[in-house]
């Protein structure tokens, strides 16, 4: 078993130990479960539907023919991609940073 030394706010230190208490578990105990448990998480396989997973093949695509085109090619592909509506998620804000990334980056 290894050994780390953690530094925390007081108040995330409080509120574990108040998980903790509430599982009736060790500080120690509750702490570990938590990491193992986000660790799990990262490692799981998550089912994507289909259409999903064609969008993903097709955008794989792409990448690659970006990688290799002249910036010409590049243009002309870029030119040719369907537009959709953004994500719920994605506010005005976020979508106008992006878009002045592109813009900065071409």
């Amino acid at each position: 078993m290894s050994r780390l030394t953690l530094r925390l706010p007081e108040t995330l230190h409080h509120q574990l130990a108040h998980l903790a208490e509430g599982e009736g578990v060790s500080l120690n105990q509750y702490i570990t479960y938590a990491l193992t448990r986000q660790v799990s998480s990262a490692y799981s396989i998550q089912p994507v539907a289909e259409d999903a997973a064609q969008q993903q093949k097709e955008f794989a695509v792409l990448l690659q023919a970006l990688r290799q085109g002249s910036s010409d090619e590049v243009k002309s592909i870029l030119a040719e991609r369907e537009s959709v509506e953004p994500e719920d998620a994605l506010s005005v804000a976020v979508i106008d940073r992006l878009q002045q990334r592109i813009k900065e980056r071409s």
